[in-house]
């Protein structure tokens, strides 16, 4: 079902728990119609915190001169493979800053040195490139790729990005990826700067047009040091709603509980779950990586965020009803 606009403010502007209770309870039943009680876990690679752009939010943004950079070797990358592998995982997801160092060809090298040794699902979350790029990963056997649109309210994107970006080149982007066949996923920073209950209705409808297999949306989480250091963040309620109404609008995609989530509240990985997400991705980078691939501050990469606590993991969500699922979890249409 979709909801219309006047259904969307009204549940966006609620404080009543009574029906948000509700709603959060039909995300739930909606999303286990599909995928029963399971949550699918990914394997969280991240490769580097050098970047060429810079996103005036962003805590490893180019501009940032307080950043321990770091840059993971290939070997490095297959050894945290290997360990994830090993431990049950299927789906390899390799994120990072925008790093000129890597050329499209180290990519397609090291996609196809995965796919080669590992019975496991490629994501890449690598920002926006080109056509040829994105054809050259597929080729070398990606299969997913995750590209947030951030905003769909382009005055609200310019000002949270520099003049080079633009919404249009993202949405570019977007298209080609699923014109390559790419199970693609977007989303959007709840309660970035400048948002709002109305911009978020754009990026619901938005998000409608890109009809994709995977959505990430995250309550937004200022970084010292940025223009927005002392913007408020978003919070685990608007977050939930949010949650919720894509669930239901969008009954088979899979939607993580993300780590900025559990990073503003001890509960809200499971909130996020009982609100209609499916999905975790525990860290399985080298500890240093962890340590210094902060998007925002605060980025909790240890404990049930990491590989470390996959079964301790698995034994809280169980308290809640559901439990891990270590297979691939493709998107069905």
């Amino acid at each position: 079902m979709l909801f219309s606009d006047k259904e969307l403010r009204e549940i966006l502007l609620s404080e009543d728990q009574n029906f948000l209770e509700e709603l959060y309870k039909e995300a739930r039943e909606t999303a286990k119609v599909t995928f029963s009680n399971k949550i699918y876990i990914r394997a969280l690679i991240e490769f580097s915190n050098y970047c060429k752009e810079g996103c005036y939010y962003c805590g490893i943004n180019r501009n940032k001169s307080s950043v321990n950079r770091f840059r993971l070797s290939k070997e490095e990358i297959y050894s945290a493979a290997e360990t994830a592998y090993e431990a049950g995982f299927r789906t390899f997801v390799l994120q990072g800053g925008e790093d000129t160092h890597f050329t499209d060809e180290a990519f397609a090298e090291i996609i196809s040195h995965l796919k080669k040794n590992y019975d496991a699902a490629i994501t890449l979350s690598l920002g926006v490139r080109s056509y040829e790029a994105y054809k050259l990963f597929k080729d070398a056997g990606a299969d997913r790729f995750l590209l947030r649109h951030e905003t769909a309210d382009r005055e609200i994107f310019q000002k949270l990005h520099p003049w080079d970006q633009s919404l249009e080149k993202r949405l570019k982007a977007i298209y080609d990826l699923k014109e390559l066949g790419y199970q693609v996923g977007t989303g959007f920073m709840v309660s970035a700067p400048f948002t709002n209950h109305e911009s978020h209705i754009k990026d619901i409808k938005l998000i409608r047009e890109i009809d994709p297999a995977m959505i990430g949306i995250g309550p937004f989480i200022p970084s010292k040091g940025t223009r927005f250091e002392a913007y408020p963040a978003g919070t685990v309620e608007l977050t939930r709603k949010l949650l919720a109404i894509l669930r239901i609008e969008h009954p088979k995609a899979l939607i993580p509980s993300t780590t900025a989530l559990n990073t503003i509240s001890e509960t809200g990985r499971i909130k996020g779950i009982l609100s209609g997400a499916n999905v975790i991705m525990p860290n399985v980078s080298p500890k240093f990586a962890r340590d210094n691939y902060n998007l925002y501050d605060g980025k909790k990469a240890s404990g049930l965020e990491a590989i470390e606590g996959v079964r301790e993991l698995n034994e809280y969500l169980k308290e809640f009803g559901y439990e891990i699922e270590f297979t691939r979890g493709d998107y069905n249409v």
